[in-house]
Formats: structure tokens, C-alpha cells, sequence
């Protein structure tokens, strides 16, 4: 169990696939503290139906939106994302006294997450990894070791494969 929270920001990279939910589960379990702010960042590469939001915020990202507001079909709809049922069972058993709130970003997740770094500003990041083999990872490239590289905060990886351990890289 964490520690007494000291007010941080915790982000954690969200696209509600199976491993970003694991990376969820692990700050939520080991990371958040009460006092602490959870931050869900996900990040939208299309612009095609948030039109006006898109461009109101498109370069620092939507203001910080409370889980509550969230969940409103209004809201959600709004941004383009709204957490699934699992999300939101991860997070109803996130410690008592942690805050959560989403950040709605749009572009290259990579670039996006390492910039999120600063302009949130987070304490440190948490990002869910598929597991993609040599090959695929030089193909496609991959968000968590751009993020690694890049982000100016400590930063842990959580493999979809290995909860709860995890593999941890700081700044």
C-alpha cells in the first residue's frame, strides 16, 4: 500500500485496452495515495467528430475532467471518451482520498503523453505495454518507450502480462 499522498499528480496513459487497464490497476494499487490526484490521460488521433472541441483544445488538451462529470453521457460525449465498466471498477477501488480526474488529449499519443508531462504538470507517469515483439515494435513503433525516452518524469511500464510487477525507469 502507498504512502500518505503529498498532492501529486499521477498520470496514467488510458486507451481502455486490456493493458492500459492493468497499468490503471497498478498506480490505483501501489502509486495513489489519499491526497494524490489520478490522472487519467487519453489520447484521441482523430480529429473527425470533436470538430469544435478538438480545436479549442487541441494543443494543451481539455481542462482536467472530473471522473463524476466523466461519466455523464453529456460530457463524455463532448470529448469523444467515456470510461468503460471495468475502468470504472478499477477506479471505485482506488484508495479513499485520491482524486481522479481524465485529461482528453489529441494527436500522436507519444508526443502528446511526454508533453502532458509538463503542462499538467505530472509527478510521474504510468503507461500500459502490449508486449510487441522486436519486429513489430520497429514497424509500428511504440508509445511506452518513446514516453521512457522522452518524458521529463519518472516513468513506470506495466506489461500486460505482469501484473502486478512492473518495470520501472526514472528520470
Amino acid at each position: 500500500m502507498a504512502a500518505a499522498g503529498t498532492g501529486r499528480n499521477i498520470g496514467v496513459a488510458v486507451d481502455f485496452s486490456a493493458c492500459s487497464k492493468n497499468a490503471l490497476r497498478w498506480a490505483a494499487a501501489n502509486l495513489a495515495a489519499p491526497g494524490d490526484r489520478l490522472v487519467l490521460m487519453h489520447v484521441k488521433s482523430s480529429y473527425q467528430y470533436e470538430q469544435g472541441v478538438a480545436h479549442l483544445w487541441e494543443h494543451d488538451g481539455s481542462p482536467l475532467i472530473p471522473l463524476a462529470e466523466l461519466s455523464d453521457p453529456r460530457v463524455s460525449k463532448t470529448y469523444g471518451v467515456s470510461p468503460d465498466r471495468e475502468t470504472l471498477e478499477i477506479l471505485a477501488t482506488a484508495q479513499r482520498g485520491v482524486q481522479v480526474f481524465a485529461k482528453v488529449l489529441w494527436g500522436d499519443p507519444a508526443r502528446k503523453l511526454t508533453e502532458a508531462v509538463h503542462k499538467v504538470p505530472l509527478h510521474c507517469l504510468v503507461v500500459g505495454n502490449r508486449g510487441l515483439g522486436t519486429v513489430k515494435r520497429v514497424l509500428m513503433g511504440s508509445v511506452s518507450t518513446y514516453v521512457v525516452n522522452h518524458a521529463a518524469c519518472p516513468v513506470t511500464v506495466v506489461r500486460e502480462n505482469m501484473l502486478p510487477a512492473a518495470l520501472t525507469t526514472s528520470h
